[in-house]
């Protein structure tokens, strides 16, 4: 069976910026992976942090009701590592997960981290780039011109442990 684990889709991370290119990527996925019966994680950030997007005791920590409703499974992590303190484990061993496709938010941290824990738990991982967003930019990491998703794309290619693809690849059957 696949996954799909859909990164921190949340409130307050699409009001950061103009995602709506990702978020549709994302609900093309998510319609594929429902029409094979395949299995959709959510997973929700939370923090304590009151200037964090996933401070907890906002509205901005939910999810959008309109992927809420596709989610088999939410999980509410603390941190970029999804598996720390969660069920993401059991539920991947309870439904025979072998290929997991990571996309979602923030690209450099939880869907970069993500990847390359699953690669290394043994699943057959997949990066989906353009189903993926950071509000981060050449001023936050003073580094001009640089597209991180790219970036961050280029990295998990070339490690040979994380398979990028596109929405488009994915949808073709790469």
């Amino acid at each position: 069976m696949d996954a799909i684990i859909i990164l921190d889709l949340q409130k307050g991370i699409l009001k950061k910026k103009d995602f709506s290119i990702v978020l549709n990527n994302i609900k093309k996925l998510i319609f594929e992976f429902k029409k094979n019966n395949n299995i959709v994680i959510l997973t929700k950030h939370i923090s304590n942090d009151t200037d964090s997007p996933y401070y907890i005791e906002s509205s901005d920590v939910d999810i959008p009701e309109e992927i809420l409703g596709f989610g088999d499974y939410v999980i509410e992590k603390t941190s970029c590592n999804p598996f720390y303190r969660t069920n993401l484990s059991r539920i991947l061993t309870d439904n025979d997960v072998s290929k997991v496709y990571i996309c979602g938010f923030n690209t450099e941290y939880c869907c970069l981290f993500s990847s390359i824990l699953c690669a290394d738990r043994g699943y057959k991982t997949f990066f989906i780039e353009d189903a993926s967003g950071t509000f981060g930019d050449e001023f936050i990491y003073e580094m001009p011109g640089i597209d991180i998703n790219d970036f961050i794309g280029s990295i998990l290619n070339w490690s040979g442990e994380v398979h990028v693809l596109y929405t488009h690849e994915f949808l073709d059957g790469f």
